[in-house]
Parts: structure tokens; C-alpha cells; sequence
């Protein structure tokens, strides 16, 4: 009895937020089909786990931490490795928020190391404070400060060279 309604617990959380750890996942990878892996790798660690995790609360912040942990580690390992295709788009010079302006923002936040990637979803996609950052990926909060301090300068940077570079096109 007790295992059915822990299958039935998952299975409603896992249901209920799929859709928004894959959008977070794509953020991280920039691969749809990658970012679906990295959501089923992280149920998967979470449905491992799900007693404890239930039990002690919070489990969409447990859930975050295993889908970033996965995506550093993969990026370690050289699990995904990306390929350009082709070229993009070309792109208006202002910068509106359109679809064209998302395309810029996403090709820029794949530019950036997988550490910066990740400290920046996390607190400004995901919302999350300096120091749940920080507890997620085990480092410090000035490491976190710093980190998206530096990531959030090279963004821009990227964003500014990509426009240009579609605008002169």
C-alpha cells in the first residue's frame, strides 16, 4: 500500500512539473532533445530518492539541483558536445523582446562556460536566491555574486557582438 501511494506521489510531481524543468534544462543545454534527456536523468535520480526528498520537503528545489548537478557533470564528462549547423538567422539590430531577441539571448547563453550557464538560470530564470545558488551547486555565495557578475558581463558582451554581426549582414 505504502509503495502505491509513493508511485502515485511521483508520479502526480513528476506530471505536474516536467514541462518546467525541461524549459530550465533547455536554458542550460540549448537542445530540446538534450534538455529531455536531462529531464528524464533527473527524475529518474529523483524518483531514486523520492522518500527521503518527500519527506524532507521541498522537492522542486531538490529537483532543480539534481537537473543542474547533471548538466555540469555531463558537461565535464564531454557528454554533449554541440555542432553548428548552417547559420542563423539574421537578425533586426534593435532589440525588442521578439522571438529574434530569444534566438540571440539563447545562442549567447550557450557561449558561456557551463558554471556561469548554470548560476544564471538559476537565479534569474528560476528566480532563486544567492544562497540557494550557492547550496545547489555547493559553492560559496560570493562565488555565486562573482559568477554572475562575470557571467552576466560576458552575455553581454556575446549578445552585443551577435547583434552586430547580424545587423552588418
Amino acid at each position: 500500500m505504502r509503495e502505491a501511494v509513493r508511485e502515485r506521489e511521483f508520479r502526480e510531481f513528476a506530471e505536474a512539473r516536467q514541462a518546467q524543468l525541461r524549459r530550465s534544462a533547455y536554458l542550460l543545454c540549448g537542445d530540446w532533445h538534450q534538455a529531455q534527456d536531462l529531464t528524464q536523468t533527473t527524475l529518474m535520480k529523483l524518483y531514486a530518492a523520492w522518500g527521503r526528498v518527500r519527506r524532507d520537503g521541498n522537492v522542486d528545489a531538490y529537483a532543480r539541483t539534481i537537473l543542474t548537478r547533471t548538466f555540469i557533470d555531463q558537461q565535464r564528462r564531454g557528454g554533449w558536445r554541440e555542432e553548428p549547423v548552417g547559420d542563423p538567422p539574421d537578425l533586426p539590430a534593435a532589440l525588442p523582446d521578439t522571438p529574434e531577441l530569444r534566438l540571440v539571448m539563447q545562442a549567447a547563453l550557450r557561449e558561456l562556460p557551463p558554471r556561469y550557464r548554470a548560476v544564471l538560470v538559476l537565479r534569474f530564470w528560476e528566480d532563486w536566491t544567492v544562497e540557494q545558488t550557492a547550496h545547489a551547486l555547493q559553492v560559496s555565495t560570493g562565488t555565486v555574486k562573482s559568477q554572475s557578475a562575470r557571467g552576466l558581463a560576458r552575455l553581454r558582451g556575446i549578445v552585443e557582438l551577435l547583434v552586430s554581426e547580424r545587423a552588418g549582414r
